[in-house]
């Protein structure tokens, strides 16, 4: 005779009991779900685009603008040197190509402008520097008086990969600020990202929130240029000229007072006179820099650019020191929600062009999930007529026992609400086939015992106890190998890994504990002379 702890026996009726309700509200409509307890698991599964429907698209990175912003730095980092170096003056600082050429005024200066110049050229890691791996950025060459800072290959690759790092949060937070909606967002190769939006039925304005470069900035403004001025191109290398929303150009400050990097809130409001606008709040070193330059320049304006277009122009009237304020000039409500959003989320560190969209309609996601269903019927079935016939009462509790597989897989994709697509039903229906391959196993080896003169209860012990190492070597290394998969794959291959590995799992269980436990209970109960297997 044979006894289970009082221990064990609650915790393995209580895993199936709370996989059963796990799996519950699948079945249920969204009124009976909505009428369940709060302590009850309300959760569904998470369907895939494949299954749902969507939008797919592939966006690819304009690496262009990349190096031509990381330019734009480098000559203002040159500026910086000429002004805070005493002695050491550069003319014609130009971008040319990849490279910043310039030259130094006086033949004395050239090696402490060497010197000041070398911190621009030393190595960084990047976002994904990995075990202390560094790449050098620029390269610095001298010819005589003239300098030439150029940027490399590497240093272009990794400003790319960073740039793409970062492109995938911001988009990340403007298509899911709630982290509710299951996107599937990942890069390809170096300079493109696959988006995937399950249940999206609007692409336009998933397009729209997307494409948006949301780069704010604060600049000085050149008062004292003309529109002549402006369109004889008599502006210093350091200013350039912007549109002004409603018409015409103003000249600005290329470098920055304050950037959209340094807002640490932004949000929908209304400015003194009812119309809509965007209250923002900087960082600490944000309002330090905006406090002081504009307790500087009081009375001359400064402009507010959105995207390379000045939406206002606001004169100083005293030094703004508590590091927020507002935007106004947006237009109507539904705009200045989304551009507080879009200001949160950050600017896109890089444009995003758009090289493939797909939408895929809810008739083809009811079309795969039928065929899904199918299969895993038609599957169920046959597993449980083979057992059965097979095995006769054994394969009864092993089809008991497969029932409540596919019941805890339900339940944990539900409660850990990862995406069911295609291939993950593929991987459901491949578990529930390896589920009983366990049991096989386990029961073969028991007819065996019983061959050799075993009793029933040593029969069992044995069977279960020589069957044990074959069984667990099986299942880890399929289990590696989903592992493998989800950490190599992408998007439904990812899929198909979870649900597999979730299976895997779940199948050793229920195969093998709670045949075990059945088994034991009515071998206890019945006491058969004979097991008939």
């Amino acid at each position: 005779m044979s006894t289970y702890p009082r221990w064990k026996l609650l915790l393995i009726l209580s895993v199936c009991l709370f996989g059963f309700i796990a799996a519950l509200p699948n079945f249920l409509s969204e009124q009976q779900r909505a009428e369940l307890p709060d302590f009850m698991p309300s959760k569904t599964l998470n369907l895939g685009l494949d299954l749902r429907g969507g939008v797919h698209l592939l966006l690819e990175a304009k690496t262009d603008d990349i190096i031509e912003g990381r330019l734009e730095n480098l000559a203002g980092q040159v500026r910086d040197i000429r002004r805070n170096e005493k002695g050491v003056n550069f003319a014609g600082v130009r971008i040319e190509g990849r490279s910043v050429i310039f030259s130094v005024t006086d033949d004395e200066m050239i090696e402490k402008a060497r010197t000041a110049l070398l911190p621009l050229t030393q190595a960084s890691a990047g976002l994904g520097g990995m075990m202390g791996a560094t790449v050098q950025e620029v390269s610095l060459e001298r010819e005589g008086r003239k300098f030439t800072l150029t940027l490399t290959d590497e240093g272009i690759s990794m400003q790319a990969r960073d740039a793409i790092s970062r492109a995938l949060e911001v988009v990340r937070k403007r298509v899911d600020p709630d982290g509710t909606r299951e996107i599937t967002l990942q890069p390809q190769g170096d300079n493109r990202i696959v988006l995937q939006v399950p249940g999206e039925s609007d692409p336009q304005r998933l397009l729209s929130v997307i494409s948006t470069a949301a780069k704010l900035s604060f600049h000085d403004v050149n008062t004292n240029i003309t529109p002549d001025d402006i369109a004889r191109g008599r502006i210093r290398s350091s200013e350039k000229a912007v549109p002004v929303r409603g018409g015409g150009e103003m000249v600005i400050e290329k470098r920055a007072i304050v950037s959209g990097d340094d807002l640490v809130d932004a949000k929908a409001a209304f400015d003194q006179n009812g119309q809509p606008a965007v209250a923002f709040a900087f960082n600490t070193s944000g309002a330090r820099r905006f406090g002081n330059h504009t307790r500087e320049n009081v009375g001359r304006p400064f402009a507010i650019v959105l995207d390379n277009e000045i939406i206002s122009a606001p004169r100083i009237i005293t030094a703004i020191l508590g590091g927020s304020g507002q935007i106004t000039g947006i237009g109507g409500v539904q705009e200045a929600q989304e551009l507080a959003t879009l200001l949160k989320a950050g600017a896109l560190p890089v444009p995003l062009e758009v090289m493939e969209q797909r939408t895929v309609g809810p008739d083809l996601g009811a079309d795969s999930i039928a065929a899904g269903e199918v299969a895993a019927v038609i599957g169920f079935l046959a597993v449980v007529a083979y057992m059965f016939f097979g095995y006769g009462w054994f394969g009864i509790i092993s089809n008991i026992a497969l029932f409540t597989n596919v019941l805890l897989i339900l339940g944990a994709l539900s409660i850990f609400q990862a995406t069911l697509t295609l291939p993950g039903i593929a991987g459901i229906v491949l578990t529930i086939g390896m589920a009983v391959d366990a049991n096989v196993i386990i029961f073969e080896r028991i007819r065996e015992e019983q061959l050799a003169g075993r009793k029933p209860f040593a029969a069992l012990s044995e069977g279960y106890g020589q069957a044990m190492s074959t069984v667990i070597d099986a299942n880890i290394t399929t289990f590696i190998a989903a592992f493998v998969l989800y950490f190599l794959g992408s998007g439904p291959v990812q899929g198909f890994a979870v649900t597999l590995g979730i299976g895997i799992i779940t199948s050793v269980f229920s195969a093998v504990v709670l045949t075990r436990l059945i088994l034991t209970t009515w071998l206890n109960r019945a006491r058969p002379e004979k097991i008939n297997i």
